[in-house]
């Protein structure tokens, strides 16, 4: 198999753009970096086309791997044909290489084989090939009775035949994909009750049948983890005579021979005992792998959401995390998210201190004149959030509030990392400051968390595990990378995130800076323990130096380009001073007066020519030194801040309101609308057009308009549309 041309028919790129890409990777680059700084080499692929382009390069690889494996170890056993080998180097899924080995493949003693041992191999030949009419099996499998090998009758002898010819079926690749084939596009998967009489969040799966190539993947991870928790009992259905006529198709001759009745029992066999059992736990699996990919790219696109929310700069906060027995933990963060102070208030059950809340609170507002009110969104979010908002009615504050996801504040309170940071302060204080941070930088706080704890998806705990951590780690790698950090600022974790750097190294980077003060020039990462020139080459271009002796060195412009970006500028006559300021918004203006075209794009050709770079890389350069370290976070929609709280005695149908997406899955999307639960957004509501998926319309974090439908005060659950 040619893999770089099967790669490019796949991706719909070109040859080259393959071969260059694979080439980098090859050499240890990073996708980041690659997808950043070697636009001109890839043509320009993105980060998401690179990941997948590496993660098929890795299959492909392995494919072939296998391939080689299986073609040595039939080899050596002597029965390599050419046309196997044919049909082993053409495969082109690993499951039909493993169809192609599997009567080769070395097993535990079977009935077949210990039939061979007594010498019946000869007679199944014989049975199989279904050329005799005259005369009865049992005559036929006379001359095979054997008392020594525990042959005593030909019945015996039959039966034994009949298991080799069982697993010769059972083997046959191009029998086992026809069968498989069949399984999977008329085979039902059937669920039902371990216990009838018991109420479970199951009941729906109670007694259901659902065609297995047409089950929505949110309802295989419910089957696998009520039956996991057995709840549910579940199997795969399908016709077994439907399946024996199209065995029968490639094994049955003419009915007139003397074993065709033999041969259809044990077409029977061979699929009940053999394929059946096998069958089903490949399509069970089947299932399995394709709804935890579809809930690993959930999850992973939500947290991205979360990652990639909008920084509120320059805010002073009241950070609460809620509580009931144990109280609501307040923290008090300046500008910069440094602590300034911290208590507990009280005002839910059982204590319910109401005017002690809003006495601590109103002390906090003056003293430090805050501006926002953080409320983590758990345990008693909603109560204490009404008292947030009638202490901001009460007192005419102009200060506003929000809730803020707290899904891993606990994990990274009670961390290492947390403990290393803020010694001197207890768990529960470490974890309110960090739900204000969430809303000053979510990225730079969420990092410091591991990705499984902070994203919001479906049945996260019940998939793979290793699979969902590699998705979430290159998901963080890719938004911190996005971004970019500030050299001088950034903590070991962010800064372990960026193309190039482990957290070892990103430890000595922050060890070296303490020792010698700020960074002011990105050259001096060179002087980093363990930071050699490939680790320079990858990173430097995604670490910021704000004031610093090079201008550059607070763009995202690589150090590699930073004479083309000098020349430029000379041309341009733009001031390293514009650069520091903010950036130079005329400059599309100066290259088209410099280099007049019919279009700014030929106008970058000529001058990318005339510097000798890339189109692709000079198209970025100008971008940055229009605006300078440009955080794409601004793209994303604002962060709803609120100043009043709704019942859920206020809620009516028809209602409509301003929430924000919390959660998305397969059926729909969870909205905070400012009562107690989230109200959902089933798929079938979010748009009068037909959707594949509801990421297709919203993400996590984003303001959207919805109108209630329907209200189930018993269950406290709220429908919503958002046709409006």
């Amino acid at each position: 198999m040619d893999i770089i041309q099967k790669l490019a028919a796949e991706f719909k790129i070109k040859v080259s753009q393959v071969e260059n890409t694979v080439a980098l990777i090859d050499e240890g680059n990073t996708i980041p970096f690659i997808a950043r700084y070697r636009k001109e080499v890839t043509g320009g692929l993105t980060d998401v086309v690179l990941r997948d382009l590496d993660e098929r390069l890795s299959y492909l690889r392995n494919l072939e791997e296998r391939k080689e494996e299986v073609i040595r170890l039939i080899e050596e056993q002597g029965k390599l044909t050419e046309e196997l080998r044919g049909e082993i180097q053409k495969a082109e899924v690993l499951q039909r290489v493993e169809d192609l080995y599997k009567p080769f493949k070395q097993k535990k003693a079977t009935r077949a084989s210990k039939a061979k041992e007594r010498g019946l191999e000869p007679l199944a030949m014989i049975i199989y090939s279904q050329l005799l009419t005259k005369g009865t099996p049992e005559e036929v499998a006379a001359p095979y009775i054997n008392e020594e090998k525990e042959v005593p009758t030909a019945e015996k002898a039959l039966a034994g035949a009949c298991d080799i010819i069982a697993e010769m079926i059972a083997d046959d690749p191009e029998i086992t994909a026809a069968v498989r084939e069949k399984t999977w596009n008329a085979g039902l998967i059937a669920t039902e009750a371990v216990d009838a009489e018991e109420k479970t969040v199951y009941d729906m799966y109670y007694d259901r049948s659902e065609a297995l190539s047409k089950i929505p993947n949110h309802r295989v991870l419910a089957i696998n983890r009520g039956e996991k928790e057995k709840k549910l009992k579940v199997k795969v259905s399908v016709d077994a005579e439907q399946i024996h006529a199209l065995i029968g198709r490639d094994t049955l001759k003419s009915e007139k021979n003397i074993f065709y009745g033999m041969m259809q029992d044990t077409i029977a066999d061979a699929y009940k005992r053999l394929m059946a059992p096998s069958i089903e736990r490949e399509m069970r699996n089947t299932l399995t792998e394709r709804a935890e990919a579809e809930a690993v790219k959930i999850f992973a696109k939500n947290t991205e959401s979360l990652l990639m929310a909008p920084p509120v700069r320059g805010k002073r906060v009241i950070a609460i995390d809620p509580g009931y027995r144990t109280g609501c933990k307040v923290a008090v963060l300046d500008e910069t998210g440094k602590l300034k102070a911290y208590t507990t208030v009280y005002p839910t059950e059982p204590k319910k201190d109401i005017a002690g809340t809003e006495a601590v609170l109103k002390k906090l507002v003056e003293k430090f004149h805050t501006d926002i009110i953080v409320v983590g969104n758990g345990t008693a979010s909603r109560e204490t959030e009404e008292v947030v908002a009638n202490f901001i009615k009460k007192n005419g504050y102009a200060i506003q509030y929000t809730i803020v996801n707290e899904a891993g504040a606990s994990v990274y309170s009670a961390s290492k990392l947390a403990a290393e940071e803020y010694p001197d302060l207890d768990v529960t204080t470490r974890g309110a400051m960090s739900l204000g941070r969430r809303l000053q930088d979510p990225l730079a706080e969420l990092v410091k968390i591991d990705p499984k704890s902070i994203g919001v998806g479906q049945y996260q705990h019940d998939i793979n595990q290793k699979l969902l951590e590699g998705a979430l780690t290159n998901v963080v790698e890719d938004c911190v990378n996005r971004v970019g950090v500030d050299l001088n600022t950034a903590s070991p974790s962010l800064l372990s995130y960026i193309a190039g750097i482990n957290m070892g190294i990103a430890k000595n980077i922050v060890a070296y800076r303490e020792e010698n003060g700020s960074f002011t020039t990105r050259k001096q990462l060179m002087k980093v323990p363990k930071l050699g020139e490939k680790a320079f080459g990858q990173c430097a271009g995604f670490l910021r130096i704000t004031g610093g002796k090079e201008p550059l060195d607070a763009t995202s412009v690589h150090p590699e380009s930073y004479d083309a970006a000098r020349s430029m500028m000379e041309k341009l006559g733009v001031e390293a001073a514009a650069i520091k300021a903010g950036g130079d918004s005329d400059i599309e203006r100066k290259i088209k007066a410099a280099y007049p075209a019919k279009s700014f794009t030929q106008s970058l050709s000529r001058m990318a020519a005339e510097l000798g770079v890339g189109e692709l890389t000079l198209a970025d350069i100008v971008e940055e030194l229009k605006k300078p370290a440009r955080d794409p976070r601004e793209d994303a929609p604002p962060v709803v801040f609120r100043n009043d709280v709704k019942s859920f005695d206020d809620l009516k149908i028809d209602m409509e309101m301003t929430g924000t997406v919390r959660n998305v899955v397969d059926f729909g999307a969870f909205v905070d609308i400012g009562v107690k639960n989230d109200g959902l957004v089933h798929i079938s509501q979010m748009s009068n057009k037909f959707i594949k998926h509801p990421m297709d319309v919203v993400s996590v974090g984003d303001t959207v308009k919805v109108k209630i439908i329907s209200i189930d005060r018993e269950k406290m659950k709220v429908g919503l549309t958002m046709k409006l």
